[in-house]
């Protein structure tokens, strides 16, 4: 909403006479369920996990074998082995699917996916035929969905937690600082590679860098400082 990630975001999609509108975000997301542990870059290598997008490609680099599947697909694959590991979301969506039934090893952050917003698409040529007063409606709307969800997301994902670290045959653990330095390097060269085969990609990775460096200070001095009191 400020500092021109809309506008790049609506910008992007007006070839395709598309209005674009934030919709509801999860929050930043687990690493996923994995079927035996990961202790080094080692164990990834021809490792079968379903994660797709950005997150497949980085894991192919890595040595991995990313596999697409559709969400009904997830808990069947990894039940019958199919598939050694996948991410899905976070604790409440997770738990839902069943996966802590199907791996036993939960591993976090979610570097792959750190938000994944959903959008709204309406076609250009039937949003300026709306009165302005039902474009605000619309809007006004949207914006109160992405809080929403955002917060209740956040609720969620606090009691799914709690239920999943009750249970004895369930690892939550965090990936070696090895696995996730090595991840990083990785996904940054493959964010290089894209921008430069991608020039609307490109600029939208440079204005997002560029905000992440403006927002770094004030973050390191507010939320983290607040985070890391003893």
């Amino acid at each position: 909403y400020h500092g021109g990630g809309l506008d790049l975001w609506r910008e992007v999609y007006q070839p395709y006479n598309v209005i674009p509108f934030p919709l509801g975000n999860t929050g930043i997301q687990m690493g996923g369920w994995f079927n035996k542990e990961i202790n080094s870059m080692a164990d990834l290598q021809g490792l079968k996990m379903r994660i797709p997008g950005l997150g497949g490609k980085v894991f192919a680099k890595a040595g991995g074998n990313p596999i697409l599947l559709a969400g009904s697909e997830v808990y069947t694959a990894l039940e019958r082995n199919t598939i050694d590991a996948t991410e899905w979301i976070a604790p409440y969506h997770d738990q839902r699917l069943g996966l802590h039934r199907a791996a036993k090893n939960y591993y976090y952050p979610g570097w792959q996916e750190p938000g994944a917003v959903l959008e709204l698409s309406i076609n250009k040529r039937a949003w300026n035929l709306l009165p302005p007063d039902l474009q605000a409606i619309i809007e006004n709307a949207a914006k109160a969905e992405n809080l929403l969800m955002a917060s209740e997301m956040e609720q969620k994902n606090v009691v799914a937690l709690a239920e999943l670290r009750q249970r004895d045959d369930i690892n939550i653990v965090p990936f070696p600082a090895e696995v996730l330095n090595t991840l990083k390097q990785i996904t940054e060269q493959t964010l290089a590679d894209e921008a430069a085969q991608n020039p609307k990609f490109k600029r939208v990775h440079e204005a997002y860098k560029d905000f992440r460096e403006q927002d770094e200070d004030w973050a390191t001095i507010s939320e983290k400082a607040y985070l890391d009191i003893p």
